[in-house]
C-alpha cells in the first residue's frame, strides 16, 4: 500500500511536517498545504456552504471526509514502515542541514526548526483505518472491531509500536466511522539513516526531541497499546471514571450513556500522538556513535511548554536584527505558518488546542512580556464541542490583551468550533499583513540551545 494513501493528511505530525518541509524550499502554506493556493478562493467559498449548513449535515460531512482518507481494514497488514519512513524524507529538499530533529510532534519545534533550518523527521505517523457499526462512546466496541487489523499491521512491522487511540470527546466526529491507529518506530528506520548520511552537514547536529508525557494505556499484545482518550482539557481520570463534565457532554451528544467504559488501564505509556517512545533514543544513539555524529537530546515534559520559549527565542532574534518586536502570531494544532511568521516579523507562538489550558497558557506568556502591540489568533475548528473548549469570545478576550490590532485571524467567531472555511481563511489573511521583511539567515544552533535550557523545564544536552 502506498505510504500517501496510508499517512492521514489531517493529522498534526503530517500538518507539521508539510509545513516545515514547505518553508526549507521557500513555500508557505496555503490551505494547510492541502490545495494549491490557487484554490484557495473556490475551496472557502465551498468550504463557507459547509459553514451554512444544518449542524448535524455538518457533522456528517466532517466525518465523512475522514472516513474517505482511511484505509480498509484488510490493507492494514499491507502497510509498509520503510514506505512510511521513505514518504516522510521525500518531503525535504535535496540539500545539507545544519540540524536534523528526530522524535516527538510538536508546532514550537516546528518553528525552532524553520530558525535554525533544520529538518524534522517524526516518529509518529497516524494511519486512520474504517471500521463501522461501532458507537464513538463504545471503546470496547472499537477495541474489538479493529484488534485484528492491528496485529495484521505489527506482523508485518516488527519495527513500529502501535498505539491505538479512542477519543470520543475531541474527536467524536472523526472516529464515528474510523479508527485511529498512531505507530511509533522503536527503531531508526534505513530511510531516516539515509537521509542523516547524506543530508546532515559536516560538524551538524543530529536532535533526539523527546517529549516524556505519558497516559494509561492497556496492553493488548507485545509493541501494541490501546489508549482511551488523549491529552486536552479532559483529565485520564474523566475519561476512564466519568464525572459532571462528562455527563454534560454526553447529554448534549444524546448519548446513551453518562460515562464511558473502556478497558481498564494495567501501565502507562508514551502519549500517542505528543509522547516519543524511548526506546528509538537507544538506536539513535547507536547510529551517532557508528557514524561520529555530534547527538543531542531536546527533552521537555508537555507539548506546549516549548512555546513561551520558542516565542521568546524569536522575540530577542528580531530585536537583535533590530526589527520590531510587537506582532504576536498565535497558533493552534496544525494551523501554524512558519514561512509568513518570519516574513510578517510575527513572534510565533504555538497553542496545542484551542482549550481553555492552552489559552491560560497563552495567557501566562503575554504576563511575561511587554505588551505586544498585535496579537493574532489561529484557532483550529475540531467540529466538537469538547470538554474544556475555550469559546471563540473567550480567545478574542486573549487577543484584546493587544494594544492596537487583537483579531482572530480567518475565524467566523460566531461558526467555531465548525468554522471549516477558517483552514483556508487564516493563511489568506495573514498574507495581507503590508510589513514585510527579508528571510534572515540561519539562528546558531548553540545560542538557541542556550536560550532554551535557561529555563528548568526544557533540557538540551548530549545523551
Amino acid at each position: 500500500m502506498k505510504a500517501s494513501k496510508a499517512v492521514a493528511a489531517f493529522d498534526s505530525s503530517t500538518g507539521m511536517l508539510r509545513a516545515l518541509s514547505r518553508f526549507l524550499a521557500g513555500r508557505d502554506i496555503p490551505a494547510i498545504g492541502q490545495v494549491p493556493a490557487a484554490l484557495e478562493i473556490p475551496l472557502s467559498a465551498l468550504l463557507g456552504t459547509l459553514n451554512r449548513l444544518p449542524r448535524p449535515a455538518q457533522e456528517r460531512v466532517y466525518a465523512a471526509s475522514g472516513w474517505v482518507e482511511a484505509i480498509p481494514q484488510h490493507k492494514a497488514g499491507d502497510v509498509r514502515a520503510e514506505d512510511l519512513a521513505a514518504w516522510v524524507t521525500g518531503h525535504y529538499p535535496r540539500r545539507r542541514y545544519p540540524v536534523i530533529f528526530i522524535g516527538s510532534t510538536n508546532g514550537a519545534l516546528v518553528h525552532l526548526a524553520a530558525a535554525l533550518d533544520a529538518a524534522w523527521l517524526p516518529q509518529t505517523l497516524l494511519l486512520p483505518v474504517r471500521r463501522r457499526g461501532v458507537a464513538p462512546d463504545d471503546p470496547r466496541g472499537d477495541l474489538a472491531a479493529v484488534e485484528g487489523a492491528g496485529r495484521a499491521l505489527l506482523a508485518a512491522n516488527p519495527e513500529l509500536e502501535l498505539h491505538h487511540m479512542h477519543d470520543p470527546n475531541q474527536d467524536r466526529l472523526m472516529i464515528a466511522g474510523m479508527t485511529y491507529f498512531r505507530v511509533k518506530w522503536r527503531r531508526l528506520p534505513d530511510a531516516y539513516r539515509r537521509f542523516i548520511r547524506d543530508h546532515l552537514a559536516a560538524g551538524g547536529l543530529l536532535v533526539s526531541v523527546d517529549c516524556t508525557l505519558r497516559w494509561p494505556t492497556t496492553q493488548i499484545d507485545d509493541r501494541y497499546v490501546f489508549q482511551f482518550g488523549a491529552l486536552g482539557d479532559a483529565t485520564p481520570e474523566e475519561y476512564h471514571r466519568g464525572g459532571p463534565r462528562v455527563a454534560d457532554l454526553l447529554a448534549r451528544y444524546r448519548a446513551p450513556v453518562r460515562y464511558w467504559d473502556p478497558p481498564a488501564p494495567d501501565g502507562e505509556s508514551p502519549e500517542a500522538e505528543w509522547g516519543l517512545q524511548p526506546a528509538l533514543l537507544d538506536d539513535l544513539a547507536a547510529f551517532a556513535d557508528e557514524h561520529r555524529l555530534n547527538a543531542h537530546v531536546l527533552r521537555f515534559d508537555t507539548p506546549q511548554r516549548l512555546s513561551p520559549a520558542v516565542a521568546d527565542l524569536y522575540h530577542s532574534w528580531y530585536a537583535d536584527r533590530g526589527l520590531p518586536t510587537g506582532r504576536l502570531l498565535a497558533e493552534s494544532f496544525l494551523l501554524l505558518e512558519p514561512w509568513w511568521a518570519l516574513r510578517t516579523g510575527s513572534v510565533p507562538y504555538w497553542a496545542l488546542f484551542g482549550t481553555e489550558t492552552a489559552r491560560v497558557g497563552l495567557n501566562a506568556y503575554l504576563d511575561t512580556t511587554d505588551p505586544y502591540d498585535e496579537i493574532r489568533i489561529l484557532l483550529f475548528n475540531h467540529g466538537t464541542d469538547s470538554i474544556g473548549l475555550a469559546s471563540a469570545q473567550d480567545w478574542q478576550r486573549t487577543a484584546a490583551r493587544a494594544r492596537k490590532i487583537g483579531v482572530l485571524t480567518g475565524v467566523d467567531a460566531t461558526a467555531y468550533p465548525r468554522d471549516f472555511a477558517s483552514l483556508v481563511r487564516s493563511h489568506r489573511e495573514l498574507s495581507k499583513i503590508r510589513a514585510r521583511y527579508p528571510m534572515p539567515l540561519p539562528l546558531n544552533t548553540a545560542d538557541a540551545a542556550a536560550a532554551l535550557t535557561a529555563r528548568d523545564e526544557i533540557d538540551w544536552h548530549p545523551p
